[in-house]
């Protein structure tokens, strides 16, 4: 199920998740990877479809350049990985910063889309790096232990009362041992995640989103980041904004927030909804 494939330079790490037509190919958040996806495959996604879920570049598993992280960059990437397997389309979808992915690459590669996947990008919102500082700041830091640093994540208000246990495995792919007994750090370094947020804000997103003209579904959980009272990463009136600003767009709610969305309940609509999109003729 773990591959690398050489694409565009760069060794590039994917969850191969066995499953029927299509091939559903799912780029992860701004400092995630493939495994965020763990909780919709345990939902049912795969084996109705095959499930591509990757590691983008300078993220878990996949390589780490110095440079390269624009949105042209990991687009080329995906359409590498793409050619490498020999698919000539796909549908292509991703969460948070692969939902803007997916908007990219729906404008820039639209013959090697046949649908797109938005679930839950912030692109509205005027506060969303503010909104996902706890999930950058934590790269570059070091913890005694792996229970630790899960015992901190559980502790984060955008967690209260919904921990799944599919999320340890995203936790799991998201660390390294530093070499010091049992402290661990992140794989992914906070300047690369600081280039490739660069890249997104250097998009012009007002532009580009009238022109991805690919079937989309967009799915957005609108609950709270934080706190009760704290603010959605794409509350709902946002979401069916961006929605009605692409031009063939499908807007489903789901339970949760931007992170529990794609755990437990959130996940089980979350396929539901998918798997009507993509089976539809």
């Amino acid at each position: 199920m773990s591959h690398f494939a050489h694409v565009n330079h760069i060794d590039l790490h994917y969850l191969d998740h066995a499953g029927g037509e299509p091939t559903v190919v799912l780029m992860p958040g701004l400092t995630a990877n493939a495994h965020s996806f763990d909780g919709l495959i345990t939902a049912g996604l795969s084996p109705a479809v095959r499930v591509l879920a990757l590691d983008l570049r300078g993220r878990g598993l996949s390589e780490q350049p110095e440079s390269g992280y624009t949105m042209a960059d990991h687009a080329a990437d995906v359409i590498g990985l793409l050619d490498h397997l020999g698919l000539e389309q796909a549908v292509i979808g991703g969460h948070s910063f692969g939902g803007l992915l997916t908007i990219y690459m729906a404008v820039h590669y639209p013959e090697r889309m046949s649908k797109g996947i938005i679930i839950d990008a912030g692109l509205l919102h005027p506060d969303v790096f503010e909104l996902i500082g706890p999930s950058v700041a934590r790269l570059g830091q070091t913890w005694p232990s792996f229970d630790t640093y899960v015992a901190g994540i559980k502790a984060q208000p955008a967690f209260t009362d919904a921990w799944n246990d599919d999320i340890l495995s995203y936790l799991e792919a998201d660390i390294a041992s530093t070499g010091s007994g049992d402290e661990i750090t992140t794989r992914t370094r906070p300047e690369t995640i600081a280039k490739a947020g660069a890249g997104v804000q250097a998009e012009p997103w007002a532009e580009l989103i009238p022109q991805a003209a690919k079937p989309m579904l967009l799915i957005n959980a609108p609950g709270a980041y934080g706190p009760p009272g704290a603010p959605a990463v794409q509350p709902e009136d946002q979401g069916r904004a961006t929605a009605d600003l692409l031009p063939d767009c499908r807007y489903v709610k789901v339970p949760g927030n931007h992170m529990t969305m794609v755990y437990g309940n959130g996940a089980q609509a979350a396929v539901q909804a998918i798997l009507e999109f993509v089976k539809e003729e």
